[in-house]
């Protein structure tokens, strides 16, 4: 049942995962709006605009781009994988210093979303799990 992080089939698994646990987490302290640019994907066009949204209190990652973001990164696969769904901020970090993540926007926004504190809420770890658990 593992799916590439970001096929389709990753996302129709991720969309009914995030509906079952809609409403039951602690909402994000810090409205993120982001696009995301996700290059070097092994499979389709070898990108993927994608984006993330908190503005709501929960966290939204799906295809296309936000028409008002408050920044918008370029990330590799591999990098953009051990941030969302291995949970690796020191992947985030490294990368950033190396020059392969580019940030155009609002980069206190970034700053505080990398804070938000998650570790408290069981229905974020749960959903974070289950989404590990689909991801080959």
């Amino acid at each position: 049942m593992p799916y590439p992080f970001l096929s389709d089939e990753w996302l129709e698994e991720a969309r009914r995962i995030r509906a079952e646990y809609e409403g039951k987490s602690v909402p994000f302290p810090h409205p993120v709006r982001m696009n995301l640019v996700v290059t070097a994907v092994p499979f389709g066009d070898k990108s993927i605009d994608a984006h993330m949204d908190t503005s709501t209190g929960e966290l939204v990652l799906d295809l296309g781009h936000l028409e008002t973001q408050d920044l918008k990164v370029t990330v590799d696969y591999d990098t953009a994988k051990a941030i969302l769904i291995e949970g690796n901020p020191q992947a985030g970090m490294q990368a950033f210093m190396a020059g392969k993540i580019r940030v155009e926007g609002d980069m206190a926004k970034l700053m505080a979303l990398q804070m938000a504190p998650v570790g408290g809420d069981s229905s974020a770890a749960e959903m974070a799990n289950r989404l590990k658990e689909i991801t080959a």
